[in-house]
Formats: structure tokens, sequence, C-alpha cells
């Protein structure tokens, strides 16, 4: 397993639609892989694979469950998506959402409460998930990079273009120009 290299805004890679996976193969499970390790390396809870540059409809998250008799521990939940596709949502929720992408933005945005979703596994085999509250609003805030969509859309033009300008800087100072 090897950890790749997160995207960040406003590398412009972020804001093209992915494309579907045709096949799952084992170099798509060894990536699906690697996805994982850099997630969790980012103490992120969700990663979609335009953010380490490849453009594909794959996404992974991991939002613990609390256990039900215990509140200090918490049970991993790993999932992985490609090609997903939610067919029911319920609900609203409102969630200050941050993005591995958008280093220091946190953005309050509208969800679904509850969703489920069909996509394919690392595997390849079908699956079906019921989502609510964190681990829905994570799926879909991954599924937007999917469509090309970041945080930053969910701002005013004023508040993105404030933020734009700061990470151009920031990324200057790193020697990181990127496809800016």
């Amino acid at each position: 397993m090897a950890k790749l290299d997160i995207i960040t805004f406003p590398t412009q890679s972020l804001k093209k639609e992915s494309k579907p996976v045709e096949k799952v193969t084992s170099q798509i499970t060894d990536f699906v892989k690697d996805m994982f390790e850099t997630m969790y390396a980012a103490q992120g809870i969700g990663l979609a694979a335009c953010q380490v540059g490849e453009n594909l409809n794959i996404l992974v998250t991991d939002v613990p469950e609390e256990d039900p008799i215990d509140s200090e521990k918490f049970t991993p939940k790993p999932i992985c998506l490609i090609n997903p596709k939610i067919v029911k949502h319920e609900g609203t929720i409102f969630y200050e959402e941050g993005c591995l992408s958008c280093p220091e933005l946190i953005v309050e945005v509208e969800r679904a409460k509850d969703i489920v979703v069909e996509a394919l596994d690392e595997e390849g085999r079908p699956v079906t998930h019921t989502l609510t509250d964190l681990s829905a609003v994570c799926v879909q805030h991954e599924m937007d990079h999917l469509k090309g969509r970041l945080l930053t859309d969910y701002i005013s033009r004023l508040k993105r273009d404030m933020y734009q300008k700061q990470r151009i800087r920031a990324r200057k100072s790193e020697n990181d120009t990127g496809d800016v």
C-alpha cells in the first residue's frame, strides 16, 4: 500500500466530473487500499479518487460508530463505494463540513439526513448502504467531489475569491503551484 498525495484547492482537476469505473480490477482494489491508507494518514473520514489524482467514481469513508455500551469506544466502519448512486433520501441536516482538499475551510452545508446508496464495493460486488447523520453527510460530500463540486461552491463569490488568494499564497510558500 502507498500513501497518495492529496490535491488541494484551487487545482482545476478537482472541478472535473469523474468517470464511471467500467470494471473492478486488482488495480482498482489496490488503489482503494491506498485511498484508505491516505485518508487515515490525513485523519479524514472520507476521500474521493479525484482528490488523489484519479478521475474515477470511487470514494471511501470511515465514520466510526459509537459503542452502544461504552460511549468512549468507537467501532470503525470503512465503506468503499464504486459508481455510487443515491436511490433514496429523506430529511434535512445542516452540518459544518471540512475537506482534505480545502484546508482550513469550514462551511455549513444542507444535506439529506438519511440516504440509501447503491454501488459496487472494492471487490466489484453490488452493495446497498442505509446511512444517517454524519455517515450520510460524508458520502454526500464525497459524491460532490465525483461531480466536480467542492465546499467552495457553497460559499459566496467574495469568500471563495478570498479563500483562493489565501490558498495560492500558501501553495507558493510551499513551492506547490500545481495546475492552478
